[in-house]
């Protein structure tokens, strides 16, 4: 069974050689949508670098029991990086991509250019073939890791098959119209098929890009809040309380949480073990235990503190 640390390992080494056959073969060929192609992989290369860098970064922070110097510095953990990584990585994606759509709107208006069928047809297959087996590799062991990294790279793999299927689909019409009364097509297939693949990967990261937003902007997931308010609401009716006040928040796999409950003025003392078994009972109803989950939970007769 793979780690996150070990997909994404996989993941960086393949995709550096997919990049550098690419580019390769762009040389080679003459074709700007395979140099296109090795470019987005090599940019993707460089994000998933970043996302294993803070992978382990959180891991480390969930399971070392010493305090080095990067946990004294960030004594509430590294889960923030994770949302600003997985943002950087849709935008570096889409910005290539737009990129590459100028270039093949440019080169549809200066008449197009030639170029070599077969050594571009061998290219697709063997990329083609490369990024559906990583796609398979990073979604069958994500199935058990639960890592939005993992996900993320998985989908880049998924649209890196698809760029290379198209460009295999066109590279093949390409070559069988040479010869032909439609010959005149070919020096248009290449900036076209690019062209037609960038207006569909633009907007694929637009959800993970949306979703890091909402986690760097702290905004309220609205299914945690609801759980999180009935465990509340049964808490404050069966032991009296009067209100509750509750903070919640993800951030990227962590789960912050914060509850303070009103209890009445004059409530009779009660042991701090006591106390301590009703966070338990509130944790346990709650749920997700574990080290990506932040749960605060405070007694107070004065409202001010819970504001």
């Amino acid at each position: 069974m793979l780690t996150e640390a070990q997909v994404l390992k996989l993941s960086i080494a393949v995709t550096f050689v997919v990049a550098l056959f690419g580019i390769v073969f762009g040389i080679l060929t003459g074709s700007f949508s395979i140099a296109f192609d090795g470019a987005y992989s090599l940019a993707d290369a460089s994000m998933t670098i970043l996302a294993l860098v803070v992978a382990r970064l959180i891991t480390s922070y969930a399971t070392e029991s010493g305090k080095g110097r990067l946990r004294k510095r960030f004594s509430v953990g590294f889960w923030h990086l994770e949302p600003i990584v997985l943002g950087m990585n849709g935008i570096v994606l889409m910005s290539v991509s737009v990129y590459a759509l100028i270039n093949a709107i440019s080169s549809l208006l200066s008449g197009g250019h030639q170029l070599e069928f077969d050594y571009a047809i061998v290219y697709a297959v063997v990329t083609l073939a490369t990024c559906l087996i990583m796609a398979y590799v990073g979604r069958r062991a994500n199935r058990t890791i639960q890592s939005d990294f993992v996900a993320l790279d998985a989908t880049a793999w998924m649209m890196s098959g698809g760029i290379t299927a198209a460009l295999l689909i066109a590279f093949i019409g390409g070559l069988l119209v040479e010869g032909t009364g439609l010959a005149w097509i070919a020096p248009y297939v290449d900036p076209a098929v690019l062209a037609l693949v960038c207006l569909v990967i633009i907007p694929m990261p637009l959800g993970t890009v949306r979703q890091a937003f909402a986690d760097i902007l702290l905004i309220t997931p609205g299914a945690l809040k609801a759980h999180v308010d009935e465990v509340a609401r049964a808490t404050v009716a069966k032991h009296g309380f009067l209100a509750y006040r509750a903070y919640v928040a993800r951030i990227g796999r962590l789960s912050q949480v914060e509850l303070y409950f009103i209890v009445p003025p004059g409530l009779p003392p009660k042991a701090i073990e006591d106390w301590d078994r009703l966070r338990d009972e509130i944790g346990d109803a709650i749920g997700d235990e574990g080290p990506d989950r932040w749960l605060t939970i405070a007694f107070t007769a004065d409202k001010e503190w819970a504001e």
